[in-house]
């Protein structure tokens, strides 16, 4: 009687090893497949990047319809330099700052600022001050609140009233108590 399939890896065992079923034929197929597959990816990649060079010449020498116009180019408003053409408007006329030193701008518009925060904005036609620093605007409405409707001067709250409005709670006295004046 013959030996069935069951009892023939019986046998096989008994001779101390496992038999090899991997074969050796397939795995260098597999190799060579995958070199070849490589070298045409290769070349398929550099023929891809001769277009490509090919077109970027072309089109330096035509104009992109989709590139930006000079105006396009610039940042969106507010822009950094606030006298553009190297000059600052004032009261007195234009600033030529073309040949002084880049932060001429700055010191020009700081110093007519700080000439707003100390003496107020007037109005060009009638000359009365529009806007004022608050504590001058503080004592003036004082002042308004303290006259009567005759013009006569009201008791002497005037010097009470300005005190208290300088006066602040701070987080020292946890409310208990308005311990710290403003400037």
């Amino acid at each position: 009687m013959g030996q069935t399939k069951h009892e023939k890896s019986f046998t096989d065992y008994d001779k101390g090893y496992e038999q090899n079923l991997i074969g050796l034929k397939g795995i260098i197929y597999f190799a060579v497949g995958l070199v070849a597959l490589i070298v045409i990816t290769f070349g398929l990649m550099f023929a891809l990047q001769n277009v490509m060079e090919q077109q970027a010449a072309e089109s330096k020498a035509s104009k992109n319809p989709l590139a930006f116009s000079d105006n396009e180019r610039l940042p969106p408003e507010p822009r950094l330099q606030a006298a553009p053409g190297f000059r600052v408007e004032s009261a007195n006329g234009p600033i030529n700052l073309e040949l002084k030193a880049p932060q001429s701008e700055y010191w020009e518009l700081r110093s007519q600022w700080e000439t707003l925060w100390q003496n107020g904005q007037k109005d060009a036609k009638t000359g009365t001050v529009i806007t004022m620093p608050i504590t001058q605007a503080k004592t003036a409405y004082l002042e308004q609140i303290g006259k009567t409707a005759n013009g006569a001067a009201a008791p002497a709250i005037n010097a009470d009233l300005l005190n208290k409005s300088r006066e602040i709670v701070s987080d020292s006295s946890s409310g208990r108590m308005a311990n710290e004046k403003r400037r």
